[in-house]
């Protein structure tokens, strides 16, 4: 069982950065895919960013490829979103997701979630 607990969503100003940490108790494998996502009102949870665990290999949406930067601590367990450059359309609430199969940027085959931190970004 693995629990993720994200945290540094606030609220900043367009052009503003700002750093996310998801920390994650429990066993995560080198196989573990490690995902970023966020969502809105009305609409579905969007992949962001994405790690493998074990290589540290990323993955980026084309929406915030050049601005956001995903990394992992392996001993902190922590996972990390450095966002850049940020947008009012980046506004949401952004999710820490972990996938025991392996790379995925489909919300739906993510084994656990951590509970959201808002971001928002004021024009």
């Amino acid at each position: 069982q693995v629990q993720l607990e994200e945290s540094g969503g606030r609220l900043v100003q367009t052009g503003d950065s700002l750093k996310l940490s998801c920390e994650a108790s429990g066993r995560i494998y080198s196989s573990t895919f490690m995902g970023w996502f966020r969502q809105t009102p009305g609409k579905e949870r969007e992949f962001v960013a994405g790690i493998w665990w074990g290589r540290g290999s990323t993955y980026y949406a084309d929406s915030v490829k050049g601005r956001f930067t995903i990394s992992r601590e392996s001993s902190k367990n922590t996972v990390y979103l450095q966002m850049n450059s940020l947008k009012p359309e980046d506004t949401a609430v952004y999710y820490c997701a972990a996938d025991r199969n392996g790379y995925s940027t489909q919300f739906a085959s993510y084994d656990y979630w951590g509970q959201g931190t808002q971001v928002t970004v004021s024009s």
